[in-house]
C-alpha cells in the first residue's frame, strides 16, 4: 500500500474508533467487494456470504475502540472473515449431518433403512417437479430421453441455445434446491450419474 493511501486508512481507523459513522461508512464499502470475493471463495453461498460480513463488520463497530492498535487492518479483516467462514463451514456441516440423520429416521421402515441412492433420486424428481414447464421438459428430453440438443430443439421448435441455457438452469436449480432445502451434500458422482 502507498504511504498516502497507508496514512489515510490509519485516519480513517481513528475516526471510526472515535464513533465516526461516515467513516465506518466509508471502511465499509471501501472493503465490502474484495471481503465478500474471499470469504464467497470459502463458503460458496451467498446468503452465507453475507451474514458473515454483517457479522464481521457488526463485530468491528462494536470494539471500534481497538482499531487503533491494529498495525495492518486488511490482513486483520481478512483472518477474521476466513474464520468466521470456517466456522460456519463447520455448522453447516453439523446441520448437513442433523438433516441427514432425520431424513434417515423419516425413511427408516421396520425393516430397514433404504439406499441414501434412493432417497437422493427422490430429492431430485422433486426437485425437478418444481422447475418451469419448459425447463422440466427440456430437461427430461435431455436426461432421461437421452435425446441430443439438436433434437430437442427440433421437437420443441426453440434454438439449440435455450436447450443449453435450459439444461444449465435446470441442473443449477436441482442442485440448490437439494442443497438449500435439505442441507445434504450430493456427491459429484452421484449427481453426473442423475444428470449427465
Amino acid at each position: 500500500m502507498e504511504q498516502d493511501n497507508l496514512h489515510d486508512e490509519r485516519e480513517l481507523l481513528r475516526r471510526v474508533s472515535a464513533g465516526d459513522e461516515t467513516a465506518f461508512t466509508v471502511l465499509f464499502n471501501t472493503y465490502y467487494p474484495l471481503l465478500s470475493t474471499h470469504v464467497f471463495r470459502i463458503t460458496r453461498s451467498l446468503p452465507e456470504t453475507e451474514e458473515i460480513i454483517q457479522d464481521v463488520f457488526f463485530k468491528i463497530w462494536m470494539s471500534r475502540e481497538t482499531l487503533l492498535i491494529v498495525e495492518q487492518f486488511k490482513p486483520y479483516l481478512w483472518v477474521m472473515a476466513k474464520n468466521r467462514a470456517l466456522n460456519a463451514l463447520k455448522k453447516m456441516a453439523r446441520e448437513r449431518d442433523n438433516q441427514a440423520t432425520w431424513l434417515r429416521s423419516e425413511f427408516r421402515s421396520e425393516a430397514d433403512t433404504p439406499d441414501p441412492q434412493l432417497i437422493y433420486h427422490s430429492l431430485i424428481d422433486e426437485a425437478i417437479g418444481k422447475l418451469p414447464p419448459q425447463q422440466r421438459k427440456v430437461f427430461l428430453l435431455s436426461r432421461r430421453e437421452r435425446l441430443k440438443q439438436a433434437e430437442i430443439a427440433t421437437q420443441m421448435g426453440i434454438t439449440v441455445s435455450t436447450v443449453k441455457k435450459y439444461i444449465q438452469l435446470a441442473t443449477e436449480f436441482i442442485s440448490e434446491y437439494i442443497k438449500e432445502r435439505y442441507h445434504i451434500y450430493l456427491p459429484p458422482v452421484l449427481l453426473a450419474a442423475v444428470f449427465f
